[in-house]
């Protein structure tokens, strides 16, 4: 197996070396598309049943993302990271996420769960949460895959909202953010408006953070006004302009590949087929080497029903984070604490992703 070590070797050896490592990690990725594609079915099936307004994709982790991940942890290997192939269910309200967890805790899975995450009940330091459930594959006729790993998160929309924003943020100011590695004021700000989310989903909040909501407020507040938030977010999102091919309309669209560039201020969207599955992932590899050295750039392959599906469930490759301005402004409108779940309108259901 590749690791980052090999490719920062073959780096150093010379670029056909590099290219041909790069082969062996797509070549690694490709082979989580079949089993990718039974969880991501499974999942919308499931989630369908408990809310219909639910938002699926999947995608193959990006290289950038592979080499970053493997740099932080030199001695792990291409086949110990479980999060290569990944689908994504994004529910309208926490109930609805702790139902599908449920779902598949009493389903009839032949998959073995190998890692049940739950940074809802326990958020990281960052404010991240989220449900992460870890599936090794296993089929009596697909053999070739079998221990395959394959990621499943399941987020309410709060929790999307924040996620997405944070990852926008951190394209914008060539941060880790999401990694906890960057601004301070940065950093802290995304505490507590995890925390004041959580507070109104009635989980529990991020530790090191007020305990009285006015006091989180209030922070929130200076950190708005400090960081000039909303105009710094909403400006370069609405300026970003969408390149796509003339197939992007097509019905049978199943893969969509997606090209950031936030030096143009642009997004470049190209569409596969399902049986494009091959050429889908080689574009991919030329995408990325080609935006390798390009500050911010980014490409990913995903998988959804629809362009505007791309949209909601990954905003942030389109720098959008009008959802996540919406919901901090109505946070810091009054100091006044949420209503218990129970107790208010939408604690059944959100439509903040229409």
């Amino acid at each position: 197996m590749a690791t980052y070590y090999d490719l920062a070797a073959a780096t150093e050896a010379g670029f056909p070396q590099y290219l041909a490592a790069l082969d062996i990690v797509n070549n690694w990725r490709s082979a989580h598309n079949f089993p990718l594609n039974t969880f991501h079915v499974g999942l919308r099936r499931r989630g369908k049943q408990i809310d219909s307004g639910i938002i699926t994709a999947q995608r193959i982790k990006r290289l950038s993302s592979i080499e970053h991940k493997l740099s932080r942890f030199p001695t792990m290997t291409l086949s110990q990271m479980q999060d290569i192939g990944g689908c994504r269910a994004i529910m309208r309200s926490t109930r609805a996420v702790k139902q599908l967890c449920q779902a598949y805790a009493a389903s009839d899975l032949k998959h073995t769960l190998a890692v049940n995450d739950d940074y809802v009940a326990s958020p990281k330091p960052s404010g991240y949460r989220g449900i992460h459930l870890v599936y090794k594959y296993f089929s009596d006729r697909k053999t070739d895959y079998n221990t395959l790993k394959i990621e499943i998160q399941i987020r309410s929309q709060l929790q999307h909202a924040w996620a997405t924003a944070v990852e926008t943020v951190g394209t914008l100011q060539q941060q880790a953010l999401k990694s906890s590695q960057g601004e301070k004021d940065w950093l802290r700000f995304f505490a507590l408006a995890s925390s004041a989310f959580a507070l109104r989903e009635g989980t529990p909040p991020v530790p090191g953070t007020p305990s009285a909501y006015s006091e989180l407020v209030r922070e929130m507040r200076d950190y708005v006004g400090r960081l000039d938030l909303a105009k710094r977010l909403q400006t370069y999102g609405h300026a970003m302009q969408i390149l796509s091919n003339p197939q992007h309309g097509r019905s049978d669209n199943h893969y969509f590949l997606l090209e950031m560039n936030p030096t143009q201020r642009s997004i470049e969207v190209t569409t596969f087929k399902f049986g494009e599955s091959t050429l889908a992932n080689q574009k991919y590899l030329e995408v990325e080497r080609k935006l390798k050295d390009i500050p911010g750039a980014e490409a990913v392959l995903v998988s959804v029903d629809s362009l505007d599906a791309v949209r909601k469930a990954y905003p942030n490759y389109f720098l959008d984070t009008e959802v996540f301005v919406r919901l901090i402004r109505e946070t810091t409108k009054t100091l006044r604490p949420p209503r218990p779940p129970s107790r208010r309108p939408d604690a059944r259901q959100l439509d903040l992703f229409k």
